[in-house]
């Protein structure tokens, strides 16, 4: 029954980890664009903070594999899966809410002091279409 439940989290939380990076890649790279301006080092920056994540969130469940106590039944195996996964989960979120607090220390950093405060970040802007300047003439 332990094998069991160290197999069913190891899996669940590689599977969880792993979708979590790829969205964090994926809509992190519009956000450090914006705040780095270039593409190519945001794209890197944005790889090294996946790579970041998976070593904190692995290192993490390397730690809490163990189970606590004599496991016999499906039902506390049920049990102690559920309160690991949802210790995992809290640990992603408290990596992803502190990377989104020190992204916004460094966007305020980098606005001017004259900037208006209810102007759009350089993400939520939309990009022009090439040739929808000459359409508009």
């Amino acid at each position: 029954m332990v094998i069991a439940l160290y197999l069913g989290y190891l899996a669940a939380c590689t599977g969880v980890t792993i979708a979590v990076g790829a969205v964090l890649r994926r809509s992190g790279r519009v956000v450090m664009t914006g705040l780095f301006g270039d593409e190519w080092q945001a794209e890197a920056v944005s790889r090294l903070l996946v790579v970041t994540l998976y070593l904190l969130n692995f290192g993490y469940v390397a730690l809490t594999l163990g189970a606590s106590g004599h496991v016999t039944t499906a039902r506390q195996a049920v049990g102690i899966l559920s309160v690991k996964l949802g210790e995992e989960l809290l640990v992603l979120g408290s990596l992803h809410l502190a990377s989104l607090i020190v992204f916004a220390r460094l966007r305020r950093r980098q606005r001017p002091p004259t900037s208006q405060s209810g102007s759009a970040p350089p993400w939520a802007t939309p990009r022009s279409r090439a040739g929808a300047s000459a359409r508009a003439s």
